[in-house]
């Protein structure tokens, strides 16, 4: 299997790479960014990108692939829905709709998150941002798309948040959360379950395009 990544110095993409660096039926793991990964792997390439609204001077480099993780993401504390949608709506769709013209055998999953209103009409913006990037999503033409939609993610095998505020809530919450997962083993997910889940849906598919924490973490333990 041939995996694009986007996001992988976020820390669900981060979460990602380690389990599709793991996967022995993995061949290829492309990373798409900005700034370079610190990391080298036979199985990884990193490609450096720019802009992310236009990708017309890479598409070379994004055909023959059988899943993408798109795992790009930002808080929308501080944004107003322009900016958000733009950071949000907008990059995704660019490179969505790019991938399923050069990869309609692709499976397409993306972050997105718990609380996301598929309705578009909630009073939480980010939620109606989110809502609205799935639905299209969903009617692009790939081979299928899932929603994931994670609430509380513990980070694990060193992966950090990128967001200073979130890493200094994981690192206080960090003798906590262990707990937290065992007692909520179906809200409380981690890097490792996240990725895990991904690379299955990618294999097997899913029973419905928009998956729960439960959900997640079901099709991870059913995976392992």
């Amino acid at each position: 299997m041939k995996v694009l990544l986007f996001g992988a110095t976020g820390m669900v993409g981060q979460g990602v790479l380690i389990e599709c660096l793991r996967a022995a039926d993995v061949s290829l793991v492309q990373s798409i960014g900005r700034t370079a990964l610190d990391q080298q792997d036979a199985k990884l390439r990193d490609v450096v990108h720019r802009d992310l609204l236009d990708y017309s001077a890479i598409e070379s480099q994004l055909e023959g692939f059988d899943a993408c993780f798109f795992c790009l993401g930002v808080t929308s504390a501080g944004k107003t829905e322009a900016d958000y949608a733009h950071l949000t709506y907008d990059i995704t769709l660019a490179a969505a709709n790019t991938l399923a013209r050069l990869n309609p055998q692709m499976t397409f999953v993306y972050v997105s998150g718990a609380g996301t209103d598929s309705t578009e009409q909630d009073r939480s913006m980010w939620a109606r941002v989110k809502g609205r990037t799935e639905n299209a999503l969903l009617k692009l033409p790939f081979k299928a798309a899932y929603m994931f939609r994670p609430g509380v993610i513990q980070p694990l095998h060193g992966v950090r948040s990128k967001t200073s505020s979130y890493q200094i809530l994981y690192t206080l919450t960090r003798p906590l959360l262990p707990l937290l997962r065992a007692m909520l083993p179906a809200t409380i997910l981690t890097t490792e379950i996240m990725g895990q889940a991904m690379l299955a849906v990618a294999r097997r598919g899913a029973a419905k395009p928009v998956l729960e924490a439960a959900d997640i973490n079901a099709i991870a333990t059913t995976a392992g």
